[in-house]
């Protein structure tokens, strides 16, 4: 790093302080018959071990990740989603009315609701005309209050990936925490910067298992940061954050990588395959490249579109509100007869056809 800070330094001082509750999965590791320490219901009717506390630190499933990712499991957090993790690093690096993030709108929403959610001021500085970092603008907007810095890559709602070199300029220039949201790196021809935590400790990488893995109901999001801070997550989250049966359902997903892998290339192939098919529609101003499993599409009268198909059975995302894209509809890929349908739909609604579902 060429930044002088500290990461620890930016800790809440109550936080390094903190003790860690003590849970009885924590204190007992090892084989055992007889569970008469945690004052669970002795009886398992469905030979799940559903009435067993779940493993508070979820081994299992970071040794498996640690394989498929290339990284050591003590350089991984499991939380409830990505959300969950968002929301822990709040509780660790920002004080109330003191404390700001900074974020780079239009962007995941959660950010700024985790900010006003912890009292927490958010700088927004906004993405250029071609969704690309202002870099001169974060730098000059940071104050000494600028706790992390929110890039999300690929962009939600945009699609595309930021520029590798922007982003290696913040994580040496920018004094706090750097924030690299990764939900949809799966679909991305661009490297993950998890291989990047050991060049610097103020970097944390969020990724999921709800986009590409196909587990959005179990979940399940993962924070990937230096040894010492995923020791403090471990600290500031309740003892059993992902529940018996999720962890059942990710650890035999995770053994099924051929079919992740052959799910992920399915999706790109039909994302593709839209792309190309969505330009052809009546009204359409501009669809947007994408790295994601999503497309942006920029189309006249988003709104009235978005209604009529949904009077048709078909819901996409009215993204007209959002900063840099009136006018544009998000549109997830879905199985082929699923983005045939919207095809369908949409030419109609230009055509003035009556669609029939």
């Amino acid at each position: 790093m060429s930044n002088n800070i500290n990461w620890e330094d930016l800790v809440l001082p109550h936080i390094l302080k903190l003790q860690a509750y003590s849970s009885a999965r924590d204190e007992f590791s090892g084989d055992a018959k007889v569970f008469l320490d945690a004052n669970e219901n002795p009886f398992d009717e469905e030979q799940q071990n559903w009435n067993r506390y779940p493993d508070p630190l979820q081994k299992k499933i970071k040794t498996r990740l640690s394989d498929l990712k290339g990284i050591p499991a003590e350089n991984i957090f499991l939380g409830n989603g990505s959300d969950e993790a968002i929301d822990l690093l709040f509780r660790i690096f920002c004080k109330s009315e003191e404390s700001n993030i900074v974020t780079c709108p239009p962007t995941y929403g959660m950010y700024k609701v985790s900010s006003s959610i912890h009292n927490v001021e958010n700088i927004e500085v906004q993405l250029t005309e071609d969704f690309q970092l202002d870099v001169k603008a974060i730098i000059d907007k940071a104050t000494q209050q600028s706790k992390m810095l929110f890039i999300c890559s690929p962009n939600n709602p945009t699609g595309n990936s930021l520029r590798k070199d922007d982003i290696q300029y913040l994580l040496e220039n920018f004094n706090g925490i750097v924030v690299i949201d990764e939900a949809y790196i799966d679909f991305s021809a661009q490297d993950s910067w998890i291989h990047a935590l050991s060049e610097y400790p103020n970097l944390v990488v969020l990724q999921t298992l709800s986009k590409a893995w196909g587990l959005a109901s179990a979940r399940l999001g993962m924070a990937f940061a230096n040894q010492d801070l995923i020791k403090i997550l471990n600290k500031v989250k309740p003892p059993y954050n992902i529940s018996g049966p999720s962890q059942k359902l990710v650890a035999e997903s995770l053994s099924k990588k051929q079919i992740f892998d052959n799910q992920v290339k399915a999706i790109i192939a039909e994302r593709d395959d839209l792309f190309l098919k969505l330009q052809d529609i009546a009204g359409v101003k501009k669809v947007y490249p994408t790295d994601a499993n999503f497309i942006l599409v920029e189309i006249n009268d988003a709104k009235e579109i978005y209604q009529n198909l949904l009077k048709n059975g078909i819901v996409v995302r009215d993204r007209s509100n959002v900063s840099l894209c009136n006018d544009c509809l998000r549109i997830t890929v879905g199985t082929k007869e699923e983005n045939e349908a919207i095809i369908r739909g949409l030419e109609g609604i230009t055509s003035g056809d009556k669609l029939n579902y």
